[in-house]
């Protein structure tokens, strides 16, 4: 064969280097035949003990990663070549499962017992066996790959003397066998979290606990489950700690040396009143002719925490925060992001500042980067500050103004600012979504009081903003400068779930504009059509739906909800990962000292003011060791945040259900108001007015006729009766069953209300089955209106997380899915 054209990277890559896997694989290619580790050492040429081994070992991780197969002949042959197919395995609570292919094929139907020799998320290949009756791929497993899952939390039983686990993990349905030396004094019902001593095959897996979490109703259960359940990192190596511990309380002298000195510069925070960590300071002023010069200072994360070190491994792992009700796991050491690093009033603190200039019109003119000190004049909250803006004579915003008399006319200048900015965000026709966010109420011994509506104020909608602005500057400069960064990218709806939503819209009369490809103001046309009408909250429902999730890649192709051309994260180093690498990215270029300067002056005309500012004798350093990475680097990282992410959601829904179910279960027998939120094949959501929390009327607990589900126009009609179900309408339901295990809430239908006479009919189900804008100018303000509009939501992609917030998104019986789970809103 030819030279092994990948062996200069190799060489890069190891002392001692082999052929690489493409070179491997074009060998057994070109064989047309498997072959044994003797046979391939030879036919590469191995001769060494240590060459030998070195083969033994990367063929076993083609093995595992599927591009290999080795045969029960002792060969290894190419997967492609013997009809098998690699991927992850998804499993089912009904025990069933999938393959989902790594060449992104169409998933393979694995039957129950085939999933007896797995758990979900291992990886597998499989051999598709034929086609069931729905057309689908069915498969068998031929080898499992990798075993994924060492740990598992889960309730122990014991069943006549027989101890097992039964997975708080619904996706995977084997128990798992626990012996009585192995049980470390577990009771029957308790949460454990136990290793697995045997894995998956034919019979049972076994295991051992070693940890015993407590009773179901504990106090705080609900989060010690979700950490483990979702493998949530959350126990700091000591390295990690230690070198955080280091670096003091305070800033020190010499870390304030060669920076941009803005401490008397009256920059605030604005946050909410159970904020623990700052990472974000703002001013603004008035330019003379017009328009705003605003500062938005974000904590300097990355002074101290440096590539390849303990702090940067651990909060690589663990990607963001995670934001629990009255609890969190953070991504970085308490003494860093309450700390050092958390902009607190009144102390000296590093910081990387975005100076921007924006026109009168609100369009972002100019942008500076520059690593500053600064000092916080104060710690100001959305309450104090929204009732200042919203209403100057009220008690709390007197006292703000006699407090911060110096302050408070930079707030009036930063609410100017904002209604520029809204008027610019308007024309150009981001998508301005309305949802009500929750936040649980606890009393004693931590039980849920009541589920509260938060509203958003001007304060909220100021910062968010001001964040906007500053992500869209760094977004531009990246971009500017071809930089290898994550870029927060969000895509337009895709075509089957923009057929779903016209055919929707279609029933009301109602039409999304903009053809195959809509625009953003297409989106936000509709709305407008909306307005007013009773079902305005059940469209906008819909057109969430059709949406697609942000994620975090180099290749920037926008975001669409926002109709931006490229947006990325600076705001959140605190609690975002990728917030971290971009201020890596920006760091990197002021810091220079060769050749990414160059490049920013040859994008310069004469007169441009360059987008990074040095203080006059800061040390230089080389870019490659500040930011270490490639675009397949910026690949590999986008994938991991964007997974990190949703993990933190989906662990901080699953909290939140549980707490609902676990308030829901003092509510049986109890009747409700309700609309209907969703409806499925297998019946109708229901979210109960003034509580917020979503149950199933299953469909078989509806009136006696057999009930139809008409995806595209989302209704339950019945065949003989004629009688419709449809997103939107008004029902009166009772709770007649909770399950907590399963995160279930059952209802059945009390009686339906008409939209427009009132009570319609009686429809009492005999059983259950499982499961304005306001606008004007406000005084001594300089004009212009305010919207009470929030935020674009399901794009998951605005700025400033706000505390406190809820989220939307895919459905799960018994809550509806995602509510006020997160601290913080991804944007």
């Amino acid at each position: 064969m030819s030279r092994d054209p990948y062996a200069d990277r190799e060489a890069k890559k190891y002392d001692n280097p082999i052929p690489s896997r493409e070179y491997i694989l074009e060998l057994l290619k070109k064989a047309r035949r498997p072959m044994s580790h003797p046979q391939l050492s030879t036919e590469l040429g191995l001769v060494s003990d240590q060459q030998t081994e070195a083969l033994r070992r990367r063929l076993r991780a083609m093995e595992r990663d599927g591009q290999l197969v080795h045969t029960r002949r002792g060969g290894y042959g190419l997967a492609d070549k013997m009809d098998l197919l690699a991927g992850r395995v998804i499993g089912h609570r009904d025990g069933y499962g999938f393959l989902s292919p790594d060449d992104g094929s169409d998933d393979v139907f694995l039957h129950n017992r085939q999933m007896r020799k797995l758990f979900h998320g291992d990886r597998a290949m499989v051999r598709v066996s034929g086609v069931d009756q729905r057309g689908r791929r069915e498969g068998s497993v031929v080898e499992v790959l990798e075993h994924c899952t060492q740990q598992l939390v889960g309730r122990y039983v014991d069943d006549f003397g027989i101890g097992y686990l039964v997975p708080e993990n619904n996706k995977i349905s084997q128990d798992v066998v626990i012996a009585d030396e192995d049980r470390l004094g577990a009771e029957t019902g308790q949460y454990v979290l136990v290793e697995l001593l045997v894995q998956p095959s034919k019979g049972r897996p076994r295991a051992r606990v070693v940890e015993v979490l407590g009773e179901q109703m504990a106090p705080g259960m609900e989060i010690e489950v979700a950490i483990r359940n979702y493998d949530i990192p959350h126990l700091w190596p000591d390295a990690a700690t230690d070198e955080a511990n280091r670096y003091g309380a305070e800033v020190r002298e010499q870390d304030k040396q060669h920076r941009v000195d803005l401490r008397e510069l009256p920059l605030v925070t604005i946050d909410g009143e159970d904020a623990r960590d700052f990472d974000d300071a703002v001013y603004c002023e008035a330019k003379k002719g017009g328009g705003w010069r605003l500062y938005v200072a974000i904590a300097d994360v990355s002074h101290y925490v440096r590539p390849g070190s303990a702090l940067d491994q651990e909060a690589r792992n663990r990607g963001t925060s995670v934001y629990f009700p009255q609890q969190v796991v953070p991504m970085l050491p308490e003494a860093l992001s309450n700390g050092l690093c958390s902009l607190n009033p009144n102390v000296d603190r590093l910081a990387m500042v975005c100076e921007m200039t924006i026109s009168a019109k609100g369009k972002l003119s100019g942008y500076q980067f520059y690593e500053a000190v600064i000092r916080s004049q104060a710690r100001l909250t959305y309450t104090r500050v929204g009732a200042l803006l919203d209403e100057p004579e009220s008690a709390v915003a007197q006292q703000l103004t006699a407090e911060h008399p110096d302050i408070v006319p930079h707030l009036y200048e930063l609410f100017w600012l904002y209604q520029a900015l809204r008027g610019a965000r308007d024309e150009r026709g981001a998508i301005d979504f309305e949802t009500t966010e929750t936040r649980i109420v606890f009393g004693p011994d931590r039980k849920i009081d009541q589920i509260v509506p938060v509203v958003r104020n001007d304060a909220h909608k100021l910062i968010e903003e001001c964040m906007l602005c500053a992500n869209v500057a760094t977004a531009r400069f990246l971009e500017k400068l071809k930089i290898p960064a994550l870029y927060r990218v969000h895509q337009g709806p895709k075509t089957q779930k923009l057929e779903n939503l016209r055919a929707y819209l279609g029933e009301l009369g109602l039409n999304l504009p903009g053809g195959e490809k809509p625009t953003p103001d297409d989106y936000q046309q509709l709305l407008q059509q909306a307005e007013g009408r009773p079902d305005a909250a059940l469209i906008q429902t819909m057109m969430l739906r059709s949406l697609s999730q942000a994620v975090y890649t180099p290749d920037n192709e926008g975001h669409f909800g926002l109709a931006y051309s490229a947006y990325a994260h600076f705001t959140s180093p605190i609690r975002r990962y990728p917030d971290l690498l971009v201020h890596r990215a920006i760091r990197s270029v002021i810091l220079d000292k060769g050749g990414l300067m160059g490049r920013v002056k040859s994008l310069l005309s004469k007169s441009a003011k360059p987008p990074v500012r040095r203080v006059e004798g800061a040390p230089r350093a080389d870019a490659g060791k500040v930011y270490p990475y490639d675009l397949a680097a910026m690949m590999e990282l986008g994938e991991h945040c964007s997974l990190t992410e949703r993990r933190a959601d989906e662990a901080t829904w699953d909290v939140q259900a549980w707490l609902k179910c676990e308030y829901m279960r003092d509510h049986i027998g109890d009747e409700f108001d309700g609309v209907v939120s969703a409806v499925t094949g297998f019946g109708l959501f229901v979210e109960l007015q003034g509580i917020h929390t979503e149950g199933l009327i299953h469909v078989t607990a509806l009136q006696g006729d057999y009930y139809h589900f008409d995806a595209a126009k989302q209704r339950l009609t019945g065949e003989r009766t004629r009688v419709t179900y449809r997103l939107g309408d008004e029902l009166r339901v009772r709770v007649v069953r909770v399950d907590l295990d399963e995160r279930k809430i059952d209802f059945e239908l009390v009686e339906t209300f008409s939209k427009k006479k009132g009570r319609k009919q009686d429809r009492r189900a005999p059983r259950s089955f499982g499961a304005d804008a306001k606008s004007g100018s406000k005084p001594g303000f300089r004009g212009g209106s305010r919207s009470a509009s929030g935020g674009s939501r399901s794009a998951n992609s605005g700025s400033r997380n706000t505390k406190g917030g809820s989220k939307r998104g895919s459905k799960s019986v018994g809550n509806g899915g995602p509510s006020s789970a997160a601290k913080k809103r991804r944007r």
